[in-house]
């Protein structure tokens, strides 16, 4: 089972990262393409852009549904039981993420996500 793991995607990749895999939707604010370290970009195990909209109304009041919504999404998604095979035989994943908040963002619900389904 590999360690999954998340970092922003400000942050100067390591050899620790493993495959680094981009979980935004966006491409992140101010980053030029060429300068980003990434493996893979899955655009399509990120929230859907009507969740994605509404979090970010009002983040801290809509934490807790928006986790319980994008979870839900998670669970019905072709492209995440797809993602989650093809992550097996690695033994690091890095989930690049863009988000200022490091506690209240979707990697790190989709972190918790990868490893119930790992397990």
């Amino acid at each position: 089972m590999p360690q999954i793991k998340i970092k922003r995607v400000y942050e100067d990749p390591e050899a620790e990262d493993g495959y680094r895999v981009l979980v935004d939707r966006l491409w992140p604010r101010g980053m030029q393409k060429e300068h980003l370290k990434y493996d893979v970009w899955e655009k399509d195990i990120t929230p859907s852009p009507e969740l994605r909209k509404w979090f970010h109304e009002d983040p801290v009041k809509h934490w807790e549904g928006f986790s319980a919504m994008y979870r839900k999404e998670l669970e019905t998604s072709e492209a995440a039981r797809n993602f989650l095979t093809a992550i097996r035989s690695y033994k690091t994943v890095t989930l690049l993420y863009a988000s200022k908040e490091p506690v209240r963002n979707h990697a790190r619900i989709l972190q918790e996500f990868l490893e119930a389904h790992l397990g």
